[in-house]
């Protein structure tokens, strides 16, 4: 009765969105976002099952390693364009000259930066010996950085308009998931998941760019390098931000990978898989009252939305910490399933504070011009949890239970130090 109830607040919200031609592509781009969003993540949770079943969880450990320790160059080649090209695209959609200069200045520092995170990456894996015997695995795993590198989702996000790259990415992803299932038949197969995941992710930035220059007539043109190094330097304190919440996100399997073994990183991964498929639920949302709130400053509309997510949040954590276990039960062994689900229950409480952190992170206090208060909330919390990562392993032992307690109360810091920039900058009041 009472989730029936905040179903029916949901639908009187949307439908109050579609009074005006602005609400109505907000909720285009909500709607779109979610199936990109829902196949983003469900599709992984799909193959989850069958990879650890063929794979073992420790030759599963090692390709989530891999993932982790790639996520570093992602986000380095990202360097924040997601944050700082969305809003600067958003604020200056209606000026074709300023969004070609953003466009084409943007792509260019990718490219230079996909160059050198790939001489990086060669010259650590053919002289560091813990990755030295994997070499392959991890230069076919960078594959997926290239594809995200290249693929300008800060462009359809700042232009408002994700309806027209989510068919073919849903499409992409599709085929090659189910060629997880047709190629993938044992351990020894397993450099093929990131060869799979990485050409899905390259077909879909293929086509996206092809469709920027197609349908929006949209050209690259070369920039001074005096344009180049100013988006270049405008980005630098998202991409800060983003770097210090890798730390705390994709650090963790990374580190129980140094600290400890393949196995325990599988366990680890499974639980955050699951969690993260949570996490992007709420994906869509943000990235899509980012741009908006940037542009309308509507906070009354921020508002009622806020209090529905938490709500919704709420109710799911409930639904997944008393059903969890038997779901557990019935995808994995009982062994794998019994590690995973005590870190799982352990990410459900991090997920009461992380998605308000997250909502009132960029989608408002940055997209209403506080964006220094956002990076450093985040820059703090990193900074806390590197320090307890050190902690723990000098004094304690990093465990795959330690890692993730710690990952708690690192939310907890972030979510509280958002709250008070709230009150301080009085935002709340605006609506």
């Amino acid at each position: 009765m009472l989730a029936q109830g905040k179903y029916n607040k949901v639908l009187a919200l949307f439908k109050k969105l579609t009074n005006s031609e602005d609400k109505k592509r907000l909720l285009g781009n909500f709607l779109s976002l979610s199936g990109l969003q829902v196949f983003t993540y469900i599709l992984p949770l799909i193959t989850l099952p069958y990879l650890v079943r063929v794979l073992g969880v420790e030759k599963y450990g090692l390709v989530m390693f891999a993932q982790s320790f790639i996520m570093f160059f992602n986000i380095l080649v990202d360097y924040g364009f997601n944050l700082s090209a969305t809003r600067e695209i958003a604020v200056n959609r209606d000026n074709k000259a300023k969004v070609t200069e953003i466009y084409s200045s943007v792509m260019t520092i990718k490219v230079l930066l996909l160059g050198a995170s790939f001489a990086v990456l060669s010259g650590i894996v053919f002289s560091v010996e813990k990755f030295t015997p994997d070499a392959t695995l991890y230069l076919l795993t960078f594959l997926m950085v290239v594809g995200q590198a290249l693929f300008p989702i800060w462009y359809f996000q700042g232009m408002e308009r994700m309806k027209y790259i989510t068919i073919i990415n849903i499409l992409s992803r599709v085929v090659f998931t189910v060629a997880i299932f047709v190629f993938v038949h044992n351990e020894n197969d397993y450099v093929l998941v990131p060869v799979l995941n990485g050409l899905g992710a390259c077909v879909g930035s293929v086509y996206a760019l092809w469709l920027i220059k197609a349908s929006f007539k949209q050209k690259y043109e070369f920039q001074s390098l005096k344009n180049i190094k100013l988006h270049f330097k405008d980005s630098t304190q998202f991409f800060l931000s983003r770097v210090a919440v890798s730390l705390y996100t994709s650090a963790n399997a990374f580190v129980l990978g140094i600290f400890t073994n393949n196995a325990m990183v599988g366990y680890y991964s499974i639980a955050e898989k699951l969690y993260q498929a949570i996490q992007g639920i709420y994906g869509p949302i943000n990235q899509t009252l980012y741009p908006y709130v940037a542009k309308e400053r509507n906070v009354k509309l921020y508002k009622k939305i806020f209090k529905v997510v938490l709500t919704i949040n709420l109710l799911g954590v409930l639904v997944a910490y008393f059903f969890g276990e038997s779901i557990f039960s019935i995808l994995f062994s009982k062994e794998i399933g019994l590690e995973s689900i005590k870190v799982f229950h352990i990410f459900l409480l991090a997920n009461l504070f992380a998605v308000p952190s997250v909502l009132v992170g960029y989608p408002f206090l940055a997209a209403l011009g506080h964006t220094v208060f956002t990076n450093n909330s985040v820059i703090v919390a990193a900074a806390y949890h590197i320090i307890g990562l050190s902690l723990i392993a000098f004094f304690y032992e990093i465990t795959i239970y330690s890692v993730s307690f710690l990952f708690v109360t690192t939310a907890v810091i972030e979510c509280g130090i958002r709250i008070f920039g709230i009150k301080k900058y009085g935002l709340w009041k605006l609506g």
